[in-house]
């Protein structure tokens, strides 16, 4: 879709019959994206079998070698089958900061969920290694598309898919501990976390705002163009080691982010 399609398109003066028209060429455009993305990645498949090394085809794209990492994987990587039905919509309050009370609670969502008179579930969707992507490799301290432990569950609310929660842990510090395993962790991540010897330090947390992944609007069964939300919590140990990173996919509609205030004396 160039920007003559979209002018001819403006010009329609049937305001009902311009927005079928420009439904359309999106459609169009989306196939062409996906198709496109395809042939790349199988040129870059191809270039590493010829036995081109990840560095060197970042530097030919202007990229890094973690977003090679990702363009090679694909959207569905890893990703189990969107759920077929649509759900009618729910609103779900998240905490920010998060609140420390939560935290070595069974679960924080099922915690928040429960508070606001909503029923919550939730559902294990991979737990295995994958390639650290670069916001998630700079918190770990490790190179993006070093393996990194992965535990990727799906959160409802009232059977409406709200979030996607991912933890993500270094694998030559955890890979032989049961935080590697499938499955929930029993009683609670957090007491894994500290059988093994750590103490909470300090967390970090980021809030982005961004277009959804194919994978993220067909998991949580977005409406087309469809924001979510971003939030990563990066915790470490007193002693400094990056223990824990959460990233956090938040469907932007169904969601309503309360900000802590912060203590002391404050203004309007």
């Amino acid at each position: 879709m160039d920007l003559r399609t979209i002018r001819d398109i403006s010009a329609i003066a049937d305001p009902i019959e311009r927005a079928r028209a420009i439904t359309r060429a999106m459609t169009e455009q989306q196939g062409i994206t996906e198709e496109a993305a395809r042939l790349r990645r199988s040129a870059i498949a191809e270039a590493r079998e010829a036995g081109h090394t990840l560095e060197e085809i970042a530097k030919a794209l202007g990229v890094t070698p973690g977003r090679v990492s990702q363009m090679r994987k694909g959207p569905m990587a890893k990703s189990p089958a969107p759920p077929n039905s649509q759900r009618p919509p729910v609103i779900v309050q998240r905490a920010l900061p998060t609140d420390p009370a939560t935290r070595g609670s069974v679960s924080l969502f099922l915690v928040e969920a429960e508070r606001q008179g909503i029923t919550p579930g939730r559902t294990m969707l991979y737990v295995g290694l994958e390639e650290a992507a670069e916001h998630v490799a700079a918190c770990l301290r490790v190179e993006p598309g070093d393996q990194v432990i992965a535990r990727r569950k799906m959160m409802t609310a009232n059977e409406v898919p709200v979030r996607i929660a991912t933890s993500f842990f270094r694998d030559d510090l955890f890979g032989k501990s049961r935080i590697a395993e499938p499955e929930f962790v029993k009683p609670s991540l957090q007491s894994a976390i500290q059988a093994l010897g750590y103490t909470f330090g300090h967390a970090e947390e980021t809030l982005t705002a961004r277009p959804a992944t194919r994978f993220e609007a067909d998991t949580l069964e977005l409406d087309p163009g469809e924001w979510v939300v971003q939030v990563l919590r990066a915790s470490y140990s007193s002693e400094g080691t990056p223990v824990h990173v959460l990233e956090t996919i938040c469907s932007a509609n169904r969601h309503i982010f309360t900000i802590g205030q912060v203590g002391g004396l404050d203004e309007f």
